[in-house]
């Protein structure tokens, strides 16, 4: 079992931001679309990577199950903490392809969108998000094989 967290203290209220989770996904990791307004029964991604929507409250929470693979990612909000999580039951290849590179690009994906919603929420963070090393060269690895980094 794979249980991923990333939180972030806006300052403000969090609730509107799992709404615009589209609007302020970070252009880098693939533009966010969905075959129909974000919503229970919307099917979607980012890049290569795919899921779709199983639960919406709208300024609350938004939970989406991955096709393909037994996992999802909730973001959800309370008080001003903008939280995403996400919890997988990987086969031993996607756990390794987890351990070895998608765990480091989806942690350098999470914290480029809190960083942006901390700007949208009017403070831009003191020390951005910066990848790694290994971030970067996994990315120019995926790349040159002609495709955008996939999901575990």
């Amino acid at each position: 079992m794979i249980r991923n967290v990333h939180s972030r203290d806006l300052g403000v209220p969090a609730g509107p931001f799992v709404d615009r989770i589209q609007e302020l996904w970070p252009p880098a990791w693939g533009k966010q679309e969905f075959d129909r307004p974000l919503g229970v029964g919307a099917d979607g991604g980012h890049g290569p990577i795919r899921y779709h929507c199983t639960s919406y409250t709208p300024g609350s929470s938004i939970t989406f199950a991955f096709t393909g693979t037994a996992g999802t990612h909730t973001l959800s909000a309370s008080g001003t903490v903008l939280r995403h999580e996400l919890v997988g039951d990987f086969d031993l290849v996607r756990r390794l392809r987890w351990a070895l590179a998608i765990r480091w690009l989806h942690d350098a994906c999470l914290e480029d969108f809190l960083d942006g919603c901390e700007t949208a929420a009017g403070h831009p963070p003191a020390v951005p998000a910066r990848w790694s090393p290994w971030v970067r060269l996994v990315r120019r690895a995926f790349m040159a094989a002609g495709r955008q980094p996939q999901r575990a």
